[in-house]
């Protein structure tokens, strides 16, 4: 027992270590991210607009692919140098409505055209490279179906491509439906730091960083001479972002051009898109790591781009704290473990809440009071960490299958054109969430974590009470949610 508790012990503090390693290199680009100089805008002066291609990947999206075209055609550039491509995988009614407002706009003298696959050879990966081959443009702009660029979308970005080394332009997410519900919100708290501290800090840093499979411009040269999409990972956009820039091109992020998008209003959709993202991430590194490690770039490069790889482990680590501090609390007494030494690990946590504090209050592109997002922060941010706990499970299974490299399906995250609090998810066809063991699974965590609450009252060990107590709220809430959204189906 003694040994046992010991190994425990060892486990949780190594754990514990390379979480607090994460969170430090966090904090060290929330410091680049304070010393960069902000991108100043160049559309002022161009005189010859060079001819661009804009891709639209589409896959069973009805509710969103008319506004998706009805707003790339309004794009303020010069329509002679705008050629459209509708990407459109479907197998339902989205292909007509495609087709539609293809033929519409042709008629109406655009240059658009629509590509329908008969198979998903590839997936979204698999639909950019074939119509590539076929691209008129130097430069190919990709939007997803739920988003919405503003019409000076290209006239910002494109003059960027002025510096021949850069490859990639990427721009900010905006969110169109954040005030949908506190799920809505909770995402769009945990996306505004990737928007502004990882990819500020990134660029400004010099280290590699990440196209975001949308809202971005590429330059058709880059793409071919990095190797071409490849289907071979969920996150076929990471890889092509790492490949590229290991070639020598570079990333520009424009972090004040905002192309708003919908984000996720239900937990099936969230699960699939996190799926996907975390089990691409560790496919990714899997794939890439050894070729980052054998480039020729700089060693910090290296390293900021190693734990930008393997961040999706992060899950599998915050799982592992959160069930091994269990049986952990047995051991505490009986073998006097100075359990107050784990307070040194707390520089993780004030590292953290650093960056998402920067991020989401004092980042100079949201709105209000400093006073009132201040409040909002300190409202949302333990919110956040409880629903990241909650997730922990799911995407710990997603990320062994990418290491393991398991194969499954690209399954696209269905959006239902939600935009204000009063609207509802009245639309049941792309509800996508099952009654699955994993829900099961997370049930009973939540009653794991509930009796670690329980027992700590009933036995004054309250040594990691505080914990137990987010995790029980995550897993409950995520339980809860996903059973509140399987109704939706009925």
């Amino acid at each position: 027992m003694v040994i046992l508790g010991y190994v425990l012990l060892f486990i949780y503090v190594s754990v514990m270590s390379l979480v607090t390693i994460f969170c430090l290199m966090q904090f060290h680009l929330l410091w680049h991210f304070l010393t960069r100089k902000k991108t100043k805008l160049k559309e002022d002066g161009m005189e010859d607009y060079p001819l661009v291609t804009i891709q639209l990947p589409i896959f069973n999206e009805m509710y969103v692919v008319q506004r998706l075209i009805d707003n790339i055609v309004e794009m303020d550039y010069p329509k002679d140098k705008i050629e459209i491509q509708v990407l459109d995988d479907s197998t339902d009614d989205t292909l007509a409505i495609s087709k539609e407002r293809v033929d519409f706009y042709k008629a109406k003298g655009f240059n658009i055209s629509l590509h329908a696959r008969t198979d998903r050879t590839g997936y979204k990966a698999g639909a950019l490279k074939a119509a590539t081959k076929v691209a008129q443009g130097d430069f190919i702009a990709i939007f997803d179906a739920d988003f919405l660029p503003k019409k000076d979308f290209l006239k910002k970005a494109i003059p960027f491509f002025n510096d021949p080394k850069i490859g990639v332009v990427q721009t900010r997410w905006g969110h169109i439906n954040e005030d949908y519900s506190i799920l809505t919100r909770l995402q769009a708290f945990q996306l505004n730091v990737h928007f502004t501290i990882e990819q500020c800090g990134r660029e400004n840093g010099n280290f590699l960083l990440q196209f975001n499979g949308t809202a971005g411009i590429w330059r058709r040269d880059c793409i071919e001479e990095a190797g071409g999409w490849e289907a071979d990972t969920l996150t076929e956009d990471l890889d092509l972002s790492y490949r590229a820039q290991i070639k020598g091109w570079k990333i520009r992020y424009l972090e004040n051009v905002i192309s708003p998008a919908e984000l996720p209003a239900e937990m099936g959709g969230l699960k699939s898109q996190q799926f996907r993202w975390m089990k691409g991430g560790a496919e990714t590194a899997r794939k890439l790591l050894p070729t980052v490690w054998h480039a020729n770039i700089p060693f910090m490069q290296k390293i900021h781009g190693s734990i930008h790889l393997l961040s999706s482990s992060i899950f599998l680590f915050v799982y592992l704290l959160g069930f091994l501090s269990v049986p952990l609390l047995f051991f505490v007494r009986p073998l006097n473990i100075p359990i107050h030494y784990l307070s040194t690990f707390m520089v993780s946590t004030l590292a953290i809440i650093s960056v998402y504090f920067v991020a989401n209050v004092f980042n100079d592109i949201e709105d209000g009071s400093k006073i009132k997002l201040t409040l909002k922060f300190l409202l949302l941010f333990p919110m956040f960490l409880a629903l990241s706990m909650g997730l922990s499970l799911h995407n710990s299974f997603a990320v062994i299958q990418g290491y393991m490299g398991k194969k499954s399906a690209f399954i696209r995250t269905p959006k239902f054109n939600v935009k204000g609090v009063g609207d509802r998810i009245k639309m049941k066809n792309y509800l996508t969430l099952k009654f699955s063991p994993m829900t099961i699974m997370e049930g009973l965590m939540f009653l794991f974590f509930l009796w670690a609450v329980y027992y700590a009252v009933k036995s004054g060990n309250r040594a990691f009470m505080i914990f137990h107590m987010l995790l029980a709220f995550g897993y409950g809430s995520i339980f809860l949610i996903s059973v509140k959204h399987l109704a939706l189906k009925k």
